[in-house]
Parts: structure tokens; sequence; C-alpha cells
């Protein structure tokens, strides 16, 4: 048993046929840092055109997780695998916030781009990081879309919940095993969308047992089997949180792009936090999509719009 045969486009013309779109070119690219390590990413379009959007996913998914919303928003897009993340490098520091993430995906994004100024699209960590490289790049971003995040919202969303769900083995003897636990703990919504969802964030080794792509899930599964280690985890992620926020802010406020929020009704951002980006960012555009966390996953076609009106009003 090997990945060997696994293409990981099969899923996209079913997909594609449920729009009503025909499917796009699409391929893997690598680019490599110069520490050694690599970025991921997939290019969906004619590859000697230059993308027009780039989304960044939140933290345990991956590319995949735009496939439906890069094919309704019908544009040629960057869609890249953070780092720790899908076919993207693990970082030796396990040091995954928005900055040092920025900082990793800028040279590929400068290499990709080809001097395409880019509607980037950020999903909860992957919109910190979108923030963070649209104030420090100006020169890469001409729109910022940021769905679901704000800066001070955990956008791990309920640690211990996340290392409940990834307690137990690393490896699985199979992937039905990984989507029969999705399915008990509530996630992946149907079989259907759980199996495909699986197959696309996980990886068969070299000795046949299946593990998670990415790095979240090596790291939570040793916390849970150490709770003294855990709470020292959470009591460090509590002090470094005012940190983190307001580096989240200054990015935000350093954007000259224009920024539209994307929030899902049943999300992470409370009132309160709608509240507070509304008077930090009293010129972003704000869209509310009847959705939990994932507005990607559960609307993809109105997402889709929201980042097409933000790309055309740029």
């Amino acid at each position: 048993m090997s990945d060997d045969a696994f293409d990981e486009f099969s899923y996209l013309p079913a997909q594609a046929d449920a729009l009503g779109v025909p499917v796009p070119p699409v391929q893997r690219l690598t680019h490599h840092l110069a520490d050694g390590r690599t970025v991921s990413a997939l290019r969906f379009g004619d590859p000697s055109l230059p993308p027009e959007a780039t989304f960044l996913h939140g933290a345990g998914l991956n590319a995949h997780t735009w496939d439906t919303t890069v094919l309704a928003a019908g544009l040629p897009a960057l869609v890249v695998d953070l780092p720790g993340h899908g076919d993207s490098s693990w970082r030796d520091d396990a040091r995954y916030t928005g900055a040092t993430i920025a900082e990793d995906i800028a040279p590929a994004i400068a290499d990709w781009a080809l001097g395409r100024r880019q509607t980037l699209v950020g999903h909860s960590l992957g919109g910190l990081a979108a923030a963070a490289l649209a104030s420090r790049h100006p020169e890469l971003v001409a729109a910022l879309v940021l769905v679901d995040i704000s800066p001070g919202i955990d956008p791990n969303g309920a640690a211990a919940s996340i290392r409940a769900f990834f307690a137990g083995p690393t490896d699985w003897a199979s992937r039905e095993d990984l989507v029969e636990r999705a399915l008990s703990f509530g996630l992946g919504g149907s079989r259907e969308a759980a199996t495909r969802g699986v197959s696309l964030n996980s990886r068969i080794r070299p000795d046949g047992r299946v593990e998670w792509k990415h790095h979240y899930a090596h790291l939570a599964n040793r916390l849970a089997a150490d709770p003294d280690a855990a709470d020292a985890v959470d009591a460090a992620q509590r002090a470094d949180a005012g940190i983190l926020s307001a580096a989240g802010w200054d990015d935000l406020s350093a954007v000259s792009a224009p920024v539209t929020l994307v929030i899902g009704t049943r999300g992470f951002l409370t009132q309160a936090d709608r509240e507070e980006f509304r008077e930090r960012m009293p010129a972003a555009r704000h869209v509310e999509l009847d959705s939990a966390h994932n507005v990607q996953e559960e609307r993809p076609v109105e997402l889709a719009a929201a980042l097409r009106t933000a790309h055309d009003g740029r």
C-alpha cells in the first residue's frame, strides 16, 4: 500500500461538475527556501499567466480545503500549503505564527506571482499570516480578504478539543480509521466529504501505516500523552496571546490594500470581536455568511462571490 497511485486532483472533476464549471489546468509547485526547507502550493489556471489570487488555509488543514472555492471563483490562483502542513516542510521550532509563516512563504509567492499583485485570501491562521504578509510586502498584495479571523482570536480554536481529537496513536492502519475518528468527533460533514478531506490531509508511510500530513497532529499527540507539558504549553500560549494580538493589529493597521472581513455567523468571532474590528479598521468591508468557522468548506460559492467582489473592486 502506498500513495504512488493516488491522484490528489482526482476529486476536482466531481467538484467542478457540481458547480457547472470546467476543471482548469492545475499543478503542484515547490519553492526551495535558503535553509533547505520547501514551500509547496497548487497553481490553478494557465501556467503561462500570472495568478491573480493567493489562498492561505487554517491550522491543521491544507491547500485542498480551498478547491471548491477556487473553482467557483474562476480566477487563476495560487493555493499554498502553510509551513508544517500539506507538502510544505515542518519548522524545527514548531513556531507557527502569522509572522513566521509570512516570512517563510513570501519568497515563494514573490517567485510564483510573476510580478502580479495578489488578492490575498487567508482563513484563520492563514488570515493572520496574510495580514503579516500584506503589511511587510505591500508589493505582493492588491486586496486582503480575511476569513473568520481577527487579531486576538485563537486560530487553533479550543486547544483541549484539538488535543482530544489527535490523542491516541500517531499512525493508523488505514485512512478509513481516520475517517471514522473524524466522524465520531462531528468533523468532516458527510462521510463522502470526510473521506475526501482525510485522503488529501494524510499520507501513507513506507511501512504502510497512515499518518496526518500536518505537524500539528504530532505536536498535539505528544501533548495529549504528557499533561504537564500540555499545561505548560497552554500557559505559554496565554502569556503570548496579548503579544500576538498586538502584533496582529499592528500588521493590519499597516496594510495599505483594501481589507474585507468575511465572518461565519457560527464561527470564532464574537459580537465584541466584530465591533472591535470595525473600530480599529473602519474602512474594511464586512460580509457575513451562514457558516461555522470553515467557511470555505460550508459556503464555498458565497465565499467565492465575496472574494471576487474584493478582487474586482481593488
